[in-house]
């Protein structure tokens, strides 16, 4: 990896040479040196378009004419000898289950908790049953960590956060790039020095926040994600979400950066993610309500924190007197006091509270009838409302003190204890991961830095994640919610990731990952009662995999067969491995690659 550069610090002669870098990083891309292949991208021609002068006309690239039309689910799909149609170019950015037009047309939303913020996805027949294009001038992304400041103006043509948002150095246009100073609504002058701030204000100026125990953060309405980027350095890892609203593409921007981010919003469900996972739930300027109906969103951020976890408020209650601000203020006191969370910091335009580990005081609470707690019974959190309670930890001895990481991704959790998996058994799958994964790299012959944003579409364990976390990638674990909960042993190895029904789209924009990882996860959907088939699940793959990107498969011969005979048709390229599987049998792996193809 390069030098990081602090761009909010940089000296005027730093910046330019940084930004002769990347226009060399630039040139080299159409070279097909620095990026990720020297082929150049395949070109389809819809068969009422024919080639203009001046048009484009790489010189490696296969000419092909496909149908570029609207095409929805049917009943049964047969997808026909040519392959599928091609969406028009205005759903290049097309995400299914938070399409503005047919949310519009739902009645019976309740839209002042943001209901239709919310994962609403269409009926089968209305679904989109075509491959997603890529928008003009897309390019193969940048690199980490270079990623990290500069992305492609042409790959997330949007310019409304830059015009309503520079001034707090969110992002700013710079000729054919994007440049990310790393600065947010509350952070203007750069993440760096209030993350150094937050690490002070709770360790009262002793240490930082990775000293604080912080692992694992939930980041509320991150913007373009500078908060979770700046953090990585600590070795913290952050869980960052927020809305496809009026901050239009902001997850966009995120994920085209290399920073893990997903669409989501905290309104009437729960968020898809385990109860005491993280050792910090961040709100900078996040446009949450967290003072109405009850405080019930703030009962939620005490679900998923961890005992002696951090809510970090960074927000005009927290400092401003006039408007209705004081009001505010005074409420989420209430709130938090009633949940017996201890204000232990304020600061400057923030305030720090932290969950406790003793229950007695929440007991007390709920004896006088100021505080709900939840029934135990109640433990999934997949589509499930919020609730108006709080969740007591009665039994101390099952609260287990997790190592920091790098030490957490190999430790013995309780969680692992509780699904019936023992540590010899654990120790063999991470084994048996890092043997895979070394395997894997092998079959892709890329370099490591080709890869940043990675899904493992059925994480399992979350062997394979840890196996990568000396690479320079993120993982997505996914949980398909119909299967094992093993959710809460991702989080309690230091990893990130969310629950999922694969018969639903995922809540990400189009090309989100270079790489995706299904093992056995198409055979574990088979009859499945959502009705969803094989070539539903390929199809979203094809939607949130970038051009170029890889595609792992591993599954039953016969599901990989079908795979195979499908997979000319969504303009992927197959090779076919053989790996030991953990019972040392033969198991045949899938490496599909999905081709760089355009509309012209």
């Amino acid at each position: 990896m390069g030098r990081w550069c602090s761009p909010a610090s940089a000296e005027p002669r730093s910046v330019q040479l940084l930004l002769l870098g990347v226009a060399l990083v630039a040139a080299s891309f159409y070279a097909g040196t620095l990026f990720q292949s020297s082929a150049s991208p395949a070109l389809i021609l819809p068969p009422s378009v024919s080639r203009s002068p001046g048009s484009p006309n790489p010189q490696d690239a296969s000419e092909f004419t496909k149908k570029v039309g609207v095409s929805y689910r049917t009943a049964s799909i047969s997808v026909p000898d040519y392959g599928l149609d091609v969406c028009p170019l205005e759903y290049n950015e097309h995400i299914p289950c938070h399409d503005a037009a047919y949310i519009r047309s739902l009645r019976n939303l309740d839209r002042s908790r943001h209901e239709d913020l919310e994962a609403k996805c269409p009926p089968r027949e209305d679904s989109l049953f075509c491959l997603v294009p890529p928008p003009n001038d897309y390019k193969i992304p940048i690199r980490w960590p270079t990623s990290r400041d500069y992305v492609w103006r042409s790959n997330v043509n949007h310019s409304h956060l830059s015009e309503v948002k520079g001034g707090q150095n969110w992002v700013h246009e710079n000729g054919k790039l994007w440049w990310f100073p790393g600065g947010g609504t509350h952070f203007k002058r750069g993440a760096s020095e209030y993350i150094e701030r937050l690490g002070n204000m709770t360790t009262n100026s002793t240490g930082d926040l990775r000293s604080a125990g912080v692992v694992q953060v939930l980041d509320v309405g991150c913007g373009v994600a500078s908060f979770s980027a700046y953090l990585l350095p600590l070795d913290i890892h952050t869980m960052s979400f927020a809305p496809k609203d009026g901050h239009e593409n902001q997850i966009q921007f995120a994920l085209e950066r290399g920073i893990g981010a997903m669409i989501s919003v905290l309104a009437t469900k729960q968020l898809p993610y385990p109860g005491n996972s993280f050792e910090m739930v961040h709100c900078s300027r996040c446009r949450v309500d967290w003072h109405e109906n009850d405080g019930i969103l703030l009962k939620e951020v005490d679900r998923l924190l961890r005992p002696n976890g951090y809510f970090v408020y960074s927000a005009p209650p927290a400092y401003r007197k006039d408007k209705d601000f004081p009001i505010i203020w005074e409420k989420l006191i209430n709130i938090t006091s009633a949940m017996c969370w201890k204000l232990i910091a304020k600061h400057v335009q923030t305030a720090i509270w932290i969950k406790p580990e003793d229950e007695s005081c929440r007991q007390k609470n709920s004896d006088t009838g100021i505080l709900n707690i939840c029934d135990p019974s109640d433990t999934s959190s997949w589509q499930s409302p919020l609730m108006n309670c709080v969740r007591l930890n009665t039994d101390q001895s099952k609260i287990q003190k997790l190592p920091s990481r790098p030490e957490r991704l190999l430790f013995y959790s309780r969680s692992l204890e509780i699904i019936g998996v023992t540590p010899e058994k654990f120790d063999n799958n991470n084994q048996f991961w890092r043997d895979q994964v070394r395997k894997y790299w092998s079959f892709l012959g890329v370099g490591k830095t080709s890869i940043r944003n990675i899904m493992d579409m059925n994480a399992n364990y979350g062997g394979f994640a840890m196996a990568l976390s000396t690479d320079p990638v993120w993982i997505m674990n996914i949980v398909p919610y119909t299967t094992i909960n093993t959710l809460p042993v991702i989080y309690d190895r230091g990893l990130i990731g969310s629950y999922h029904d694969w018969c639903q789209p995922f809540s990400t924009y189009p090309r989100s990952y270079d790489l995706l990882h299904a093992f056995h996860l198409f055979s574990h959907y088979q009859g499945h009662v959502g009705g969803c088939l094989l070539e539903d699940i390929m199809l979203e793959i094809d939607r949130i995999i970038r051009p170029q990107g890889f595609i792992i498969i591993r599954d039953e011969n016969t599901t990989l067969s079908r795979i195979s005979d499908l997979a000319p048709k969504f303009l992927w390229d197959v090779t076919t491995h053989t790996l030991e599987n953990e019972e040392n049998r033969p198991e045949q792996v899938l490496i599909c690659r999905k081709k760089f193809w355009a509309i012209v």
